[in-house]
């Protein structure tokens, strides 16, 4: 029989040193997404990220992860996740996801953000909306999750409730569990699934990070061994936050306010620890 990866709980003090690597991370991301204009280079965002670090004392958990070479990725339009960033100029109503991590003393944060340059086109801004509503509508079942395949399956009836044409939820991408690295155990679904996952107990930390796209789930990797495409060409959007579980509830940790703003209106409240 195989045994299943580990899971790393983590003790109060030790949550807290991720809120470190959050907070960091929140500003650099912050920074990234407020440059992010027509005319602008991806590889500039990625060096207005990078001072933000630098000036906190943080280091990137992305830049040479497996030899990735950037300290974020700008993933535009119809790239899916892990875009390089480089050359290429924002042009009026791209759809950019800025996925981003930081570590301060050791410890993980990792997060994702989304924003249409320019003048966005309204179904872009239905899926950029529906992708983050998604994330949130997970977190919160966190809040009262007795298994992490909860989170996916939160995520799923919200994306198929939604009036309209049906977004598709990316499922060879998922969110994983962090804390003295970056990809860590459990994996977590964006999607219903008979396989329930580990319990939820205090300690547990975990990156959630739904991806919907406009059209097909199919995919495929450029050339660069990096960038993941839609196989049709069609738009694809991420969010992501670092969560923390502990004996209080849930906090966000890449998140300034915890995510009170947006759990609150669906029933949950974010539960700071004190230092």
């Amino acid at each position: 029989m195989f045994r299943q990866p580990k899971i790393e709980y983590k003790s109060n003090s030790q949550i807290l040193a991720m809120r470190k690597a959050g907070i960091v991370l929140s500003r650099a991301l912050d920074s990234a997404v407020a440059a992010a204009r027509v005319g602008v280079t991806t590889d500039d965002l990625n060096t207005v990220f990078e001072g933000v670090l630098k000036e906190a004392g943080a280091t990137s958990n992305f830049l040479g992860y497996h030899g990735f070479p950037k300290s974020i990725c700008t993933s535009v339009n119809h790239e899916v996740v892990h875009g390089i960033p480089g050359g290429y100029t924002l042009q009026d109503g791209d759809i950019l996801s800025i996925d981003g991590g930081a570590v301060v003393d050791g410890w993980h944060s990792d997060s994702a953000r989304t924003v249409i340059v320019g003048v966005a086109r309204p179904e872009d801004v239905r899926l950029s909306d529906a992708t983050e509503a998604a994330m949130w509508y997970g977190i919160a079942a966190l809040a009262s999750a007795k298994f992490v395949g909860d989170i996916g399956a939160a995520i799923d009836d919200y994306v198929s409730e939604l009036p309209g044409k049906r977004l598709g939820i990316l499922q060879d991408y998922v969110g994983h569990g962090i804390g003295t690295q970056m990809h860590q155990a459990p994996d977590v679904l964006n999607y219903r699934s008979t396989h329930r996952g580990p319990k939820v107990r205090p300690g547990l930390c975990l990156a959630i990070e739904p991806m919907l796209v406009l059209g097909g789930l199919e995919t495929r990797t450029l050339e660069d061994d990096w960038t993941v495409v839609t196989l049709d060409g069609k738009r694809s959007c991420q969010w992501e936050h670092t969560v923390a579980v502990h004996d209080g509830g849930i906090w966000v940790l890449s998140a300034a306010d915890g995510g009170a703003s947006a759990l609150e209106p669906l029933g949950v409240m974010p539960v700071p620890l004190e230092a």
